[in-house]
């Protein structure tokens, strides 16, 4: 008994620091959830969230409510950043450290579910790294799946850690299906995030393929030198990747000499590269070769 009370105080504890850096946030059409991630006022939640035209107002923990603006949306991965328009100083969460993250965690999620405003619900991390198409034809990569009970207006909340990091932003469950629920992991949101303040969009850049994030046998894993890669599937014909030299079945290691070790790596490496050419280490037949692509601009793309 006293495991579960000190478990217990421990969870009343961690919802009393995280609940005020949770904000609702409310529009002409509907509702949904947001964070705040810096003390000036940026707000973390999804696209789906604040898609719609009109009005943004972010309920705060005391009740009070604040006017918001759009900063920036990415619909490839369902995020977005609205920023509040009281000058304030916010309280804000931190985003967990991608190699924290496993299968099994406790987690819990935060949020708004059919306006019941600051529900609290638990559950584990069930996997890692699950894709997920959309009926618009967008495809979620990089997913954490949970059992912890999400529903609509829990998007754009935390999914938290029991550090209170936040490990993802619950975006989507299963209509159904029972105890299936996903976050946009933190790894994502984090580079999206900085983009999307900095730049107002997210601007990807086409290579042309289509691939999986795949663990290494330990033959592979010695060659390439990490324990995890990217195996290409396809490459698209007169696409950066096939005038490369890139072909099916090479593994993808790094790009411009950083490494590679999921799908999402190979959106944020080249929607941070600075030029139209990126450098690409891959592992073909147990060789290391090193391809150069001159990728171009796509500010929309459902495939890399």
């Amino acid at each position: 008994m006293k495991f579960l009370q000190q478990f217990s105080d421990e969870l009343e504890s961690l919802v009393a620091k995280a609940m005020p850096a949770v904000v609702a946030v409310q529009h002409a059409r509907g509702h949904g959830t947001g964070l705040f991630l810096t003390p000036d006022g940026y707000v973390l939640t999804n696209r789906h969230v604040v898609r719609s035209q009109g009005r943004l107002t972010l309920e705060l923990h005391d009740g009070s409510e604040v006017r918001a603006e759009l900063v920036g949306a990415d619909a490839p991965t369902d995020l977005a950043v609205v920023r509040a328009e009281d000058g304030a100083k916010f309280p804000t969460l931190p985003l967990a450290d991608p190699h924290d993250v496993r299968v099994g965690q406790v987690v819990m999620a935060i949020g708004n579910p059919f306006r019941l405003e600051q529900s609290v619900s638990m559950g584990v991390v069930s996997a890692i790294n699950r894709t997920l198409p959309l009926p618009d034809g967008v495809i979620l990569e990089g997913l954490l799946q949970t059992d912890a009970a999400i529903n609509p207006g829990n998007s754009g909340g935390p999914l938290l850690n029991m550090h209170g990091q936040v490990v993802g932003l619950n975006t989507l469950v299963l209509p159904y299906a029972q105890g299936i629920g996903f976050a946009v992991s933190a790894t994502t949101a984090a580079w999206v995030a900085s983009l999307l303040i900095q730049r107002g969009k997210v601007e990807r850049r086409f290579l042309g393929i289509a691939a999986t994030a795949i663990t290494l046998s330990a033959r592979s894993a010695q060659e390439a030198g990490q324990l995890r890669a990217v195996r290409v599937m396809k490459v698209g014909q007169g696409t950066p990747a096939a005038d490369a030299g890139l072909e099916a079945d090479d593994l993808l290691l790094g790009i411009n000499e950083w490494p590679i070790t999921n799908v999402d790596d190979v959106q944020r490496l080249l929607a941070l590269a600075t030029g139209p050419e990126v450098r690409l280490e891959v592992l073909r037949k147990g060789q290391r070769r090193t391809l150069r692509a001159r990728t171009t601009p796509r500010e929309y793309s459902k495939a890399a």
